[in-house]
């Protein structure tokens, strides 16, 4: 009988997008093979302190697990000798050997190659893409720089303005003769995701304001064209042979889909298209592809895109670490395209092991 791998859930994290980390990871808890795997649960607390934690997957959703006075503190071991953690135990520490971490953290210090660097020096496989991909997507203005250097995919038109030494008057101006007057537009942290930060800009007046919104989140900001169309998505699977999902569509009950229609408003849904030509949904999952190895992406990534009434596709975003929730497109997508859940997780790890 194959033993079981034991498998870390790490999530939380020092970042604008905590809690839905802890709402994908509860999810993942809820469908993860148990006795496949010997599961440990680790989450990261807003202030960066790591702890091992007993606490139920309904706990960790609501944030209980915080109270939880059995949580150890926890240590990454970067001793090759002893891979793994170290966690505090009664008069010392204890190694906790582990063959898999599943890295469910969206946004800064977690899904931008930091933590994905740490697991590299420790040597311990990890679901999702290198420290260098990660950074390298979750940067929205180095990703648009490889892509369109790679005659990947068409995008939107954009500026980026740097923080350092901006005065949001004067960049404003800048950006508004850059488009020729020309509204609405995004101004969007080039490294957050779940849309924090994004504002549509409909008139040169608030300009100054959206970026000043954006810069609370990053020092370098994307003001982008505005791109009408349809919001498609589709859900890539693999390292060097990866395979993509049906394509899924976005609709919005928000002016866009930012954080609250992502997570709070219940009149936003999404679907899985069967409207289109068989062709432009094989454009779709091609240009996903090139994308995805551009990129140089592993294990699981989604990529979205707008199609045009022209029935032009434009490239909007990637993201290595989708959500995981019970209404995330990614899991959904693999669902519909006859992968479960919870085969869909087996999938991940033993991509992470390969």
């Amino acid at each position: 009988m194959e033993q079981k791998k034991t498998v870390l859930v790490l999530f939380g994290g020092v970042s604008s997008e905590h809690e839905i980390s802890r709402v994908s990871a509860a999810s993942v808890l809820r469908q993860i093979d148990k006795s496949r795997y010997e599961i440990l649960k680790a989450g990261i607390t807003k202030e960066g302190k790591w702890l091992l934690t007993g606490s139920s997957a309904e706990a960790i959703e609501e944030g209980a697990w915080e109270e939880d006075r059995t949580s150890r503190e926890l240590l990454l071991s970067l001793d090759s000798d002893n891979k793994g953690f170290w966690a505090r135990a009664e008069g010392g520490w204890e190694h906790i050997g582990v063959d898999v971490v599943f890295p469910i953290l969206h946004g800064k210090n977690g899904e931008d190659g930091t933590v994905q660097g740490m697991l590299q020096i420790a040597g311990i496989p990890f679901v999702g893409s290198d420290t260098a991909s990660s950074a390298a997507c979750m940067d929205k203005a180095m990703a648009k720089a490889m892509i369109s250097q790679a005659e990947a995919a068409d995008q939107a038109r954009c500026c980026i303005i740097y923080r350092p030494g901006c005065d949001p008057a004067e960049a404003a101006d800048g950006a508004d003769a850059f488009f020729g007057g020309q509204y609405p537009l995004f101004v969007k942290p080039a490294r957050a995701g779940s849309s924090v930060g994004i504002s549509k800009v409909k008139a040169r007046k608030d300009l100054a304001a959206a970026l000043e919104t954006a810069f609370a989140e990053d020092s370098k900001v994307l003001v982008e064209e505005t791109i009408v169309g349809r919001e498609l998505e589709v859900a890539v699977l693999g390292n060097e042979d990866p395979a993509v999902s049906k394509v899924g569509e976005i609709f919005t009950a928000g002016e866009f889909y930012d954080y609250e229609a992502k997570y709070d408003d219940i009149g936003s849904r999404t679907a899985i298209v069967t409207d289109l030509p068989e062709e432009k949904e094989r454009e779709i999952r091609e240009t996903a592809l090139r994308i995805y190895r551009v990129l140089e992406c592993r294990g699981l990534a989604r990529v979205d895109f707008f199609l045009t009434d022209e029935n032009r596709l434009v490239f909007n975003e990637i993201n290595t670490m989708p959500g995981f929730t019970r209404i995330s497109m990614y899991p959904a997508l693999w669902e519909a395209s006859g992968i479960p859940y919870s085969a869909l997780i087996d999938e991940l790890i033993r991509l992470a092991v390969d």
